[in-house]
C-alpha cells in the first residue's frame, strides 16, 4: 500500500497543516516550485519534477541538493508540472494519491487541477486535494462509507456530470433518498454528519464531494 503526495506552485498561505500528512504519505513528490515548498518545510522529496521556470537559480540549487531524483523537463510542454508529477506517481502504483499547492491563485488552473482528478480516479486510485479551508475527491458510482473530519466540519455533493441519478445519504442532518441532481442543482450543498460516518451511494454520474470549513480562527484545530 503506497501513499503519494505531490505538492503544487499553489499559494503556501493556502496549504493544510501538513504536518498530518507526514507519517500517512510514503513518497513525496514537488512539481516545479512544488518541490521547493517541500525544501523549506523540511519534508521528504523524493522526486522534483518539472520546467523549474517559477524559480531562480540559487532556489535550484537548494532543490537540485535537497531531492533525492531531479528531473528538469522543457519550459514548452504539452503538460504541465503536476501533470508530469501524476506520470511519475503512476510508476508507483499507489493506492491513494494527495494533491497540495493546486488551489488559489489562478483559476483555470485551479479549475483543470480538479478535473485531474478524473484521470486519478479512472486508475482506480483515490485522489484527495487539500487545502487549509477544503478538501476535495471524486467518485464513481457505488457504496461508500464517510467520516467525520473536524477540520472539514460541511459536506457538500456537488455533480460532476450533468445528472446524478439515485443518491441516497444516510447519516447525515439532511438525509437523501434516491434523489435525482444536475449540475446547477443546490440541493446537496453544506450537509453535517450527525455521528462519526455516514454513508452516501448513487447509480449514476460522477460526484465531487467537498468538505469544508467555513473561515480560518484560531479556534479551529489544524
Amino acid at each position: 500500500m503506497v501513499y503519494v503526495a505531490i505538492m503544487g506552485n499553489g499559494p503556501t498561505e493556502l496549504l493544510p497543516d501538513l504536518s498530518e500528512y507526514k507519517d500517512v504519505v510514503d513518497v513525496w513528490i514537488g512539481a516545479d516550485r512544488g518541490a521547493l515548498t517541500l525544501a523549506e518545510n523540511k519534508l521528504p522529496l523524493d522526486y522534483a519534477v518539472g520546467d523549474f521556470d517559477s524559480i531562480n537559480d540559487k532556489e535550484k540549487a537548494t532543490v537540485q541538493e535537497y531531492a533525492n531524483s531531479y528531473e528538469v523537463h522543457p519550459s514548452e510542454k504539452d503538460q504541465t508540472d503536476l501533470e508530469i508529477a501524476l506520470t511519475k506517481a503512476y510508476e508507483l502504483l499507489p493506492e491513494k494519491i494527495y494533491l497540495f499547492g493546486v488551489t488559489g491563485g489562478r483559476l483555470d488552473h485551479a479549475l483543470i487541477n480538479i478535473q485531474l482528478l478524473y484521470s486519478i480516479v479512472d486508475r482506480d486510485i483515490q485522489g484527495v486535494i487539500a487545502d487549509n479551508q477544503n478538501q476535495l475527491e471524486l467518485t464513481f458510482p457505488g457504496n461508500y462509507k464517510i467520516t467525520q473530519n473536524k477540520n472539514y466540519p460541511n459536506i457538500s455533493f456537488i455533480p460532476y456530470t450533468q445528472y446524478v441519478e439515485g443518491l441516497t445519504l444516510t447519516g447525515f442532518y439532511y438525509p437523501l433518498e434516491n434523489q435525482s441532481i444536475k449540475w446547477g442543482s443546490t440541493l446537496c450543498i453544506s450537509n453535517k454528519l450527525l455521528s462519526n460516518y455516514g454513508t452516501f451511494s448513487y447509480k449514476e454520474g460522477i460526484l465531487l464531494i467537498i468538505k469544508s470549513r467555513d473561515a480560518l480562527s484560531d479556534t479551529i484545530p489544524m
